[in-house]
């Protein structure tokens, strides 16, 4: 997006519209925000938990209007746009990340929640994407769309097929979106976030086919990683991110190895979906209802990374000097472990008989200095 067609406002002088603000990865964009001083505009199913959210905000001093909404009706998105109108006189930028997991085998999964789920994940995003460009173009303040995509947007992932194709549609839609704003000259921005695993309640509240506990796969980040995200994207315009290096490699193997990506999903990646516990009772699930609480994370049981060093230099958060450092001591640190292969090589000693030798003479100098 060229930058003469958007010069966005910093954070804390925009208005900012979340959908999907009740839970994960939405709730968490929208405590951020609003302690950086945004006005905050908050779209879910949920009344309990948007009041409690927006009440939490006041208290904090910020400000906050919230929109009990099902994005898959248009008129519900329309009114989200309103209010944000008649609270704020405006939003700057709009965040499209209401969506509805399913796990479960495409053969078992019904179509017609499938369909329910695109009426979420697609049909949703694509009414606040026309919603929110519509306004920037009429108003000519100029705005950012950012859309919640998803690794699965790349690459396909095995027991979530349904949710990756509508991922997939996300791209597709958001991607020509873009394209056509650019091509009118139009004062808006359009980024795609893509996140990897994210620790949120995902899995807990998505419709589940499988004989066992959803869970997600390794790597998993936590959900403030993408919230930081967001918000850079809305100060300054991109096309597109990826959230966390470890979706990235996933997506890179499955373009450069498909074959073998395709072999590693079906033998590793439907595994670690699964827990060691059955599943909930099928009846519980956020397809057809809202949680009702205020939720970020989803208490993933193993390691939660709490930033992405990838992400953060991808998205210039990183000052040119720290990343040339890093880099710098990446190319030491392979230098050192091929002069020491070598030099391995040429002596005939393994690392190990290396290492055995250098704590041997260690051990000596301390009983010398005893």
């Amino acid at each position: 997006m060229s930058d003469s067609h958007v010069n966005p406002k910093n954070v804390e002088d925009q208005v900012i519209v979340i959908t999907g603000a009740s839970s994960g990865i939405g709730l968490t964009t929208a405590r951020m925000a609003a302690d950086r001083g945004a006005n905050i505009v908050a779209a879910a199913r949920s009344e309990d938990a948007l009041r409690e959210l927006t009440d939490e905000i006041r208290a904090e001093g910020g400000e906050a209007e919230y929109v009990v909404a099902d994005v898959s009706k248009r008129e519900d998105v329309r009114e989200i746009a309103q209010i944000a109108e008649n609270a704020f006189g405006r939003f700057d930028t709009w965040v499209n990340g209401a969506a509805v997991s399913i796990y479960g085998k495409l053969e078992e999964v019904p179509v017609e929640e499938m369909r329910q789920q695109f009426d979420t994940n697609v049909w949703g995003l694509l009414y606040g994407s026309l919603e929110a460009a519509a306004h920037f173009e009429e108003t000519d303040r100029g705005g950012t769309v950012v859309n919640i995509g998803s690794i699965v947007s790349d690459r396909a992932m095995i027991e979530q097929g349904s949710y990756s194709a509508s991922k997939h549609a996300v791209k597709g839609f958001t991607d020509a979106l873009r394209m056509e704003l650019e091509d009118e000259g139009a004062p808006v921005s359009v980024t795609l976030v893509k996140p990897s695993a994210i620790d949120t309640p995902y899995p807990q509240h998505a419709k589940n086919y499988m004989d066992e506990e959803a869970t997600l796969p390794p790597p998993v980040y936590a959900p403030e990683t993408v919230a930081r995200t967001i918000l850079h994207a809305a100060e300054h315009p991109e096309r597109e991110v990826t959230v966390g290096v470890g979706g990235k490699n996933m997506v890179l193997l499955g373009r450069t190895a498909s074959s073998l990506m395709d072999t590693i999903m079906e033998t590793v990646f439907a595994r670690q979906q699964r827990k060691d516990s059955p599943a909930q009772p099928r009846e519980e699930h956020g397809l057809d209802e809202p949680s009702g609480e205020l939720e970020e994370r989803g208490g993933y049981e193993g390691h939660v990374a709490e930033s992405s060093l990838y992400t953060r230099i991808r998205q210039g958060r990183i000052p040119k000097a720290a990343v040339v450092g890093l880099a710098g001591t990446a190319l030491y640190a392979g230098y050192r472990a091929i002069r020491s292969r070598d030099r391995d090589e040429r002596t005939g000693r393994t690392g190990d008989e290396e290492t055995d030798t250098h704590r041997s003479r260690t051990e000596r100098l301390s009983i010398a200095g005893r």
